[in-house]
Formats: C-alpha cells, sequence, structure tokens
C-alpha cells in the first residue's frame, strides 16, 4: 500500500514539473514573439528616416536628367494646348470658309450695308441699325480715342459710314468685310456671329467678347430679309422672294430655322406634344444655344437630332453658313 503511494506521489511530481516547464517554454516564445514585433516596429520607423537624411535624398544624374525631361516634355503639351485654343478661337470669331461666295456674291449683303451713298443699294446700315438687329460690337477692336469719343456721343451712329469704318477694325462680331480701297466688296459670316455676345461695358451691344454665349438678340431672318437679291434661295425652295421674307421675318430675334434649306418648310402645321395638340402653324425656327458645355453630349441640337457637336460643327459651315469646300471637325 505505501509502494502505491509512492508511485502516485512520483507521477504527481513529474506531471507538475512538466506542467512547470511547459509554462517557461510558453513565456520564452512569447518573448521572442514580442522581440520580433519590437525588432520589425523599429525597422518600419527607422528606414524613411534613413530614406530623409542627405544622403538618400540627394538624386542622381540620372533623376535630375528625367526630371528636366519630364519639365521639358510638360512645357511642350502646354504650349500645343494653348496653341489648339489659340488657333481654335480664332477660327471661331474670324473664318467664314469663303462664306462670302453665298452672303456676298449671291445675296448681295454688303450693298445693303453700303447704303447707295456709298456704292450699294438703299439706305445702307448704321450703327444703330446693326445694334437693333442684335449685331455686336467688340470694344477691344476699337481705339481708345474711338471708344471715348462713343462714350461722350461724339460717334454718328446713325451713319452707314460709321458701320463701314467698324468692319474695317474687323470690331463686328461675327462679320468680316472684304474691302477694295474704301469700298465694301462683299462680307462673311463666322460662328461668332450666331454663338458670340458682349457684356454692354461700354454701351448696349458694344462690349468685351463673351464667345460661345448664344446671342439671343440677333434676329438672323431680318439681316438675311435685308440682303437684296434672295433668288438662289428662292430658286431652291421653289419660292419667291416675297415669300423667303416673310418666312424669315417671322423667325424673331434668337432664333434661327436650320432646316429650312433642307425640306423647305416654313412651318408646322400641328404641334404635338406627349400626344397633345400644343400649337400649330408654328415656325420652325428654334432657339440659337450656346457654343459650350456640350463636351459628352451626342445629340447636342435643341431637338436631340442631327449627331454629335462635331456634325453640326459640319453642317453648319456648308449648309447654314455656305462655306466654300469641304469641313471636318477631327
Amino acid at each position: 500500500m505505501s509502494h502505491a503511494n509512492g508511485s502516485k506521489l512520483d507521477h504527481k511530481g513529474r506531471s507538475e514539473r512538466k506542467s512547470v516547464v511547459d509554462r517557461q517554454i510558453g513565456a520564452a516564445k512569447t518573448r521572442i514573439l514580442y522581440l520580433i514585433i519590437m525588432g520589425l516596429a523599429a525597422v518600419a520607423i527607422v528606414l524613411p528616416i534613413l530614406e530623409r537624411t542627405p544622403a538618400h535624398s540627394q538624386p542622381t544624374n540620372h533623376d535630375q536628367g528625367n526630371r528636366h525631361k519630364l519639365r521639358h516634355f510638360d512645357a511642350e503639351i502646354t504650349a500645343n494646348a494653348n496653341e489648339l485654343i489659340e488657333s481654335g478661337r480664332s477660327i471661331f470669331r474670324f473664318d467664314t470658309f469663303g462664306d462670302e461666295a453665298f452672303w456676298g456674291a449671291a445675296l448681295q449683303l454688303h450693298k445693303a450695308i453700303e447704303g447707295a451713298n456709298f456704292g450699294g443699294v438703299g439706305p445702307g446700315i448704321s450703327p444703330n441699325a446693326a445694334l437693333t438687329l442684335g449685331l455686336k460690337v467688340d470694344v477691344d477692336a476699337l481705339p481708345q480715342p474711338l471708344q471715348e469719343d462713343i462714350r461722350k456721343g461724339r460717334v454718328n451712329l446713325d451713319d452707314p459710314a460709321t458701320t463701314l469704318a467698324l468692319l474695317k477694325l474687323n470690331a463686328v462680331l461675327g462679320v468680316k468685310g472684304t474691302f477694295q480701297g474704301d469700298s465694301l466688296s462683299a462680307v462673311g459670316l463666322t460662328c461668332a456671329v450666331c454663338h458670340s455676345t458682349v457684356d454692354n461695358s461700354l454701351a448696349f451691344g458694344i462690349g468685351h467678347r463673351l464667345d460661345g454665349w448664344a446671342n439671343h438678340d440677333l434676329d438672323p431672318g431680318r439681316i438675311i430679309a435685308a440682303a437684296p437679291d434672295l433668288s438662289s434661295v428662292a430658286n431652291l425652295l421653289g419660292t419667291t422672294q416675297a415669300n423667303v421674307r416673310t418666312v424669315v421675318n417671322s423667325w424673331g430675334p434668337g432664333k434661327f430655322d436650320a432646316e429650312l434649306f433642307l425640306d423647305g418648310k416654313a412651318f408646322n402645321p400641328q404641334q404635338v406634344t406627349d400626344g397633345v395638340v400644343t400649337g400649330t402653324n408654328v415656325s420652325g425656327a428654334t432657339l440659337i444655344p450656346n457654343a459650350f458645355g456640350l463636351a459628352g453630349f451626342n445629340q447636342h441640337t435643341w431637338t436631340g437630332a442631327w449627331g454629335t457637336v462635331t456634325y453640326w460643327n459640319a453642317f453648319v459651315a456648308n449648309l447654314e453658313l455656305h462655306g466654300t469646300g469641304r469641313f471636318f471637325d477631327p
């Protein structure tokens, strides 16, 4: 019996010793893991500090060369972007696409501007008459003394001669005159005639350009109706010049019927919206849109038709302004 008790005591002693050893091993493992974690943390802290020291921050010749190349390349990109903007602005403001052949040679609009006193026909178009038609004057194209004279009322704005002087200065937005000496031999229109206005800083209709803003004061129909010879339009539509003038005069300020030259339909006999008749004999003219904020719009016109902005630009250059040649917007 005493032998049995001794065996039990030995077994209990061995178990207790094993438990102690296991605890010691576990504690050692914990200390080792703690040391590893602390070491890694120290490395994570020290490395960024070392990288910021002068020895690590000095760029190599290779790095400096790459940075110089990047700066030079960035400058080329900026210069190219600025060149594209300037070129686009110049085209928008001043390029007639050769449409003098239509507005000048065919419609003889320049003769209506001149008036009989200067070799044209009729009374001529004075600056006040032009402003009434919604045309705008770029104050920055006027010499400072002329600006001052206009401000003080010393310029005759009821004389067509003053209009000719403004055209010589290229100061009438969207209207370009071609002169032979003092005689206006042709006139052409640019994008800016419909899609630019001014801030009226000098007087109403005379101010700094606001390119891209639709000119809702402009009355394109009355300007077209002022042309002495509308036979080319009348023949195209199979009607009389009198009928053409009646139709275009019905458009009103800020509106243009871009489809008239295509389908000859001046009025919509029955306008239907969502299945409801909302008007009869409604003019085909629609509001002139702004020429900005259209990025990403594939159907950008007021009616949601006729394709992309690039398509519309080519359409206007060819079929509305009646430019000479083939045009596309890459």
